[in-house]
């Protein structure tokens, strides 16, 4: 041992070159590198020298050329001779070999018996031997010897060997101490992982281009994936390395690339990556292929994958087939994903078993799943129970449903607490809640705060909120002076056309008096009629004095009724006018104590004095 140690004195004996070790696998029983010296290149790796001996002669030619060498004392020979039975696993048969090769001063011989006694469980023997071959040189060997002294817990030992082997130009050697190094945090960790995925190292190019991806999302990308980031998934992906094909495909789908994706996904599913057969199966369900979607996803289910076994019982809810769609959700829970029972919580709730939907979501949300937390809540509101599901909402809530944020606010204002309330429509507001914006404004509005008010008009109504489109169009028409006369294409314009629609009645009148204005007569009727037919009592009285105004009194006093009954009283005393102008006192009495009744105060003046007129006639 103490020879072996002595480096000066192995490197005299002429066994070994001074390039470095190419760090290739050896595909050693337990990963190790296993090096195969011949009379060319002591640290040659055993599968170029597989692939000589292959091309020269067959290996049991070769074998017995190396025995008849190795039993005349050649050094090599029993270097090579030990190598070949270690790694056909005939560890009894290379281990004198080996022992022979070592003492005589062959560094692989050296790192290949430290391979065997590890494997024969003498670690610390082996870590010995390998401590004499890194000491004399052999990369493989330091980089075996980091490993040893990782395992063991002792890091600074571990990457002063892996720093060795790395800077020795070793691939495993520079892929380990990057992952000890990102372990700690440091950010060196990078450079390794990119010198070992720049020598074919396929892991390290995936974790090299999640380290990159990590970073630009951390610096403010939008989801936008980093273009080396995606060159490095390519390479690992094209090695076989199925996760770089599952987030290669991701981001492509993202993208959208779809068929691109639609390839990697399959390769990686090919490759037994459950969740790349789930993402194809939702492809193949977008694409229509609902049968192609569902065997992907069994084949995920099976293997799994929680994800694809929801996917396979909302594909079976949407069919009818509630036994089998159950059976799938139950397995997604099995798996480990709570939608499973949020999902059968949902089915039960359809199903009209609102005891069985309970339990699903009570199991769901204790689980921590937000919007099943957020359905119980709501299930007890329902029921009457606003103090039972309050904590449910609240939970829902901190847990990042908006839902549940808007959900609570409803819950406060119906309590009067408005401050309360009003906290929780902002939260929910900035998440993107197109109600809870609507709601915030108004609050905005009535507090004179036009600004703010506006930006969330315009959020809410940009979600596709009628009522907010409404809102902020009268707004902007307030702002400009409430002018009839508009142009089309103005903005206070096309948020009232927007809103009507969208079915928005008051919407709809605006919009039909835009175009009385500009004396579209057509398109005002369309607009009022579409207004007066979904009930709107001041479409109904446009409409009336747009079919007067064109001769069309009998309709005009259909509409006016309807208005009237609805509470209108400048259409009653239309009506009223009307009957008095026909010589039905009587009637015409009748609607004037209506419109009496309704106002507004100047038409309940007129009304009033039309009341007498006809009362001295009815008298007379």
């Amino acid at each position: 041992m103490a020879l072996m140690g002595d480096k000066a004195r192995l490197l005299e004996t002429g066994r070994f070159v001074h390039a470095p070790d190419d760090g290739r696998e050896s595909g050693t029983p337990d990963g190790r590198d296993t090096v195969l010296p011949d009379q060319r290149d002591a640290d040659m790796p055993l599968d170029v020298i597989e692939a000589d001996a292959a091309a020269e002669a067959s290996e049991a030619v070769t074998e017995a050329h190396h025995r008849r060498a190795a039993e005349a004392g050649d050094t090599g020979a029993m270097s090579v001779l030990g190598a070949m039975l270690l790694r056909r696993g005939d560890l009894d048969g290379a281990e004198p070999y080996l022992r022979s090769a070592t003492a005589a001063g062959d560094r692989a011989a050296a790192n290949n018996l430290g391979v065997l006694l590890h494997q024969r469980g003498y670690a610390d023997e082996a870590a010995g031997w390998w401590r004499v071959a890194a000491v004399a040189g052999s990369a493989a060997a330091a980089h075996a010897l980091g490993r040893f002294y990782r395992e063991r817990g002792d890091e600074p030992a571990a990457e002063y060997w892996l720093r060795q082997s790395a800077e020795s130009g070793h691939c495993l050697g520079a892929y380990a101490l990057a992952d000890l190094l990102e372990h700690r945090g440091d950010v060196g960790a990078e450079r390794w992982f990119r010198a070992a995925a720049e020598r074919g190292h396929r892991e390290a190019a995936y974790r090299l281009a999640r380290l990159l991806d990590d970073r630009a999302n951390a610096l403010g990308g939008d989801g936008v994936p980093d273009a080396e980031a995606e060159q490095w998934y390519r390479q690992a992906a094209a090695r076989g390395h199925r996760r770089a094909a599952l987030h290669l495909g991701t981001l492509l789908e993202e993208r959208g690339d779809t068929q691109e994706a639609g390839r990697w996904y399959l390769t990686a599913a090919k490759g037994g990556e459950a969740r790349a057969a789930c993402a194809l199966g939702f492809l193949l369900r977008d694409a229509g292929d609902e049968e192609s979607a569902a065997e992907w996803w069994r084949r995920a289910a099976q293997d799994g994958d929680g994800n694809a076994a929801n996917a396979l019982g909302a594909l079976h809810a949407d069919r009818g087939e509630t036994q089998t769609a159950e059976r799938w959700y139950r397995a997604a829970l099995d798996a480990g994903d709570v939608n499973g029972a949020y999902n059968i919580g949902l089915l039960c709730a359809e199903q009209g078993r609102e005891g069985r939907g309970e339990q699903w979501y009570r199991r769901a949300a204790y689980a921590g799943h937000r919007e099943a937390a957020n359905a119980l809540a709501i299930m007890l509101l329902q029921r009457g129970d606003s103090a039972g599901a309050e904590p449910w909402f609240s939970k829902a809530a901190e847990a990042g449903s908006v839902d549940a944020a808007f959900n609570l606010g409803i819950l406060y204002a119906e309590r009067g607490a408005e401050r309360m309330a009003h906290e929780w429509y902002e939260r929910a507001a900035a998440a993107g809640h197109t109600e809870a914006a609507l709601q915030v404004a108004i609050v905005q509005l009535r507090d004179g705060d036009t600004k703010d008010a506006e930006r969330n008009l315009r959020c809410a109504a940009e979600g596709g909120s009628a009522e907010a489109a409404f809102r902020l169009a009268d707004l902007l028409d307030r702002r400009d002076g409430g002018a009839v006369e508009r142009r089309q294409d103005d903005e206070c314009t096309r948020w009232y056309e927007h809103a009507a629609r969208q079915g928005h009645r008051r919407a709809q009148v605006r919009v039909g008096m835009f175009a009385a204005a500009r004396g579209d007569v057509v398109e005002a009727a369309r607009w009022y009629r579409a207004a007066a037919e979904a009930g709107s009592r001041n479409g109904a009285f446009n409409l009336g004095l747009l079919l007067a105004r064109e001769g069309s009194l009998p309709e005009a006093a259909l509409w006016w009724t309807r208005a009237a009954e609805d509470g209108h009283g400048r259409a009653a005393l239309r009506l009223a006018l009307l009957a008095a102008r026909r010589g039905a006192l009587a009637e015409g009495h009748q609607w004037c104590r209506r419109a009496v009744e309704l106002g507004p105060p100047e038409v309940a003046e007129r009304a009033a004095r039309l009341r007498e007129a006809l009362q001295e006639e009815l008298s007379a």
